[in-house]
């Protein structure tokens, strides 16, 4: 690897220790569905999130809600000792993406047959708080 690639590796590497993120890949849902309920929680707070989630009755809210939850905890772990209530969390990013498809055959009127796609997605979820947590630098004067 160049010395390029790997400076520009190890900066990706350093931004995403300060990212608080979950992703689910191959998720049985068509992302068209699930986009619906991203598309509900996108800029919101956590704790709202959380109660659009649970009490929707789309399949993909149980999927995202769960997954909300496992990011949640993803920040709990890399913020020891700070409440959650405190911070202010809101979901930054959620996008899904389209996943493997899975191709399957139908039959058809005059021997014919038609193809079935069971799609799948990826979704990515990242959390932060509106409440910026970043050390203080301190200033020199060179005076």
């Amino acid at each position: 690897m160049g010395s390029r690639k790997h400076i520009r590796a190890e900066q990706e590497k350093e931004a995403k220790k300060s990212l608080y993120f979950a992703k689910l890949t191959n998720n049985p849902s068509s992302p068209r569905k699930t986009r619906l309920m991203a598309d509900l929680i996108r800029g919101v707070n956590v704790e709202k999130a959380l109660h659009i989630l649970q009490f929707s009755a789309k399949e993909s809210a149980i999927k995202l809600r769960k997954l909300l939850l496992s990011a949640i905890a993803n920040w709990q772990s890399k913020n020891e000792g700070v409440r959650i209530e405190e911070s202010n969390l809101f979901v930054k990013e959620v996008f899904v993406d389209g996943g493997r498809q899975m191709k399957r055959i139908r039959t058809a009127p005059q021997g014919r047959a038609h193809r079935i796609r069971k799609r799948s997605s990826h979704i990515t979820l990242i959390i932060d708080s509106r409440i910026n947590i970043a050390p203080v630098a301190e200033t020199t004067d060179n005076n």
